[in-house]
């Protein structure tokens, strides 16, 4: 089986209210339920805002450390799940139904190296 990375990526900007962020959590719960059912659940979580992320590069004179985001962007990765499949057609049906969970903002599917 193969490894597949789902990506949810989302705008800047605050986090939706409550009565839009309520639904899209309970269409989430319902989706990683399924997931685990159907044993292709590995790990999900979301992420904090990038106003949060540190960046790491080497260098000559060592690591620099750098408060925010690797780029300036409009959208940002806001969450993720590990899923294993059988193969990118299984995969897809499994991200469609996150991409739906999450409507409007869209999904990512990208195999892992083996």
């Amino acid at each position: 089986m193969q490894q597949y990375l789902l990506s949810i990526h989302q705008p800047d900007g605050p986090t939706p209210p409550p009565e839009v962020l309520d639904g899209v959590m309970r269409k989430l719960d319902t989706l990683n339920a399924d997931l685990k059912a159907a044993g292709a659940w590995v790990f999900a979580g979301g992420l904090h805002p990038p106003s949060t992320a540190t960046v790491l590069r080497a260098g000559d004179g060592g690591i620099v450390v750098t408060d925010g985001p690797y780029t300036e962007g409009k959208e940002h990765l806001g969450g993720f799940t590990v899923i294993t499949a059988s193969d990118l057609d299984a995969a897809l049906v499994w991200g469609g139904r996150l991409a739906d969970a999450v409507a409007p903002l869209p999904v990512e599917v990208r195999p892992f190296r083996e």
